[in-house]
């Protein structure tokens, strides 16, 4: 009999699902707080969102071990980008910060697929999805994660993101108000819970606006 060897893999998918919907004066990022592994609930009480600098939030899914080392590397840049300029990095210098540093670790990548939203310097919403490699495009909503193949299509019906290649370039924000962008991601993940495994328990939903930042939770199914 031929001996097998136990593939050892250097990551875990630990599922959750993050989404993002930008507006003219806000931007609401939600994920679910179930971590699993496998069949493996290890904790239902587990928050995938970072709050990376004052206007500026990624939520994050994958390997949570990798997005915990990308993000205390966003945080440590961002401190030294505070001391160098004396501000705060605004969302979109986020975003091409992520880029980068997703980038740089191409050939062993962190195993973790990000949306980052917040306000631009205008004000506005912005939403930046990625892949684990550091592609980037801006966008008026996104979803990440174990249930984004169950989500994005309910968004693109709801919302109807005009295509990038129109001439002149069309705005990416929502037509939604704050209080119906919050009422749809409680929708989609409710939906999302029904189907895929990897999402429920509670999600977290953190809402940007010019007043600041604001949290609320909402109970998922548990099974």
């Amino acid at each position: 009999m031929t001996k097998e060897h136990a593939n050892w893999s250097p990551y875990d998918n630990n599922g959750g699902s993050c989404v993002a919907v930008a507006g003219s004066d806000y931007c609401v990022i939600a994920a679910d707080t179930r971590m699993s592994s496998g069949y493996n609930i290890l904790t239902r009480d587990y928050s995938k969102i970072s709050h990376l600098a004052e206007k500026c939030v990624m939520a994050s899914s994958g390997f949570q071990a990798d997005v915990k080392a990308l993000q205390k590397v966003l945080s440590a840049r961002h401190l030294t980008y505070q001391h160098q300029h004396n501000k705060q990095m605004s969302c979109p210098a986020m975003a091409q910060l992520l880029s980068n540093t997703l980038y740089y670790k191409r050939f062993f990548p962190y195993y973790s697929f990000n949306v980052l939203g917040g306000l631009d310097s205008e004000g506005k919403g912005c939403v930046f999805t990625y892949d684990a490699v550091g592609s980037y495009e801006r966008v008026g909503y996104s979803s990440q994660g174990s249930g984004s193949t169950l989500i994005m299509p309910f968004l693109d019906n709801q919302l109807k993101s005009p295509s990038p290649l129109l001439l002149p370039a069309q705005d990416a924000v929502t037509p939604l108000s704050e209080t119906e962008a919050v009422d749809l991601v409680k929708t989609v993940f409710a939906s999302a819970s029904e189907r895929d495994i990897y999402t429920g328990d509670s999600i977290e939903i953190v809402i940007l606006n010019a007043s600041g930042i604001h949290r609320e939770f909402m109970e998922l199914r548990k099974d």
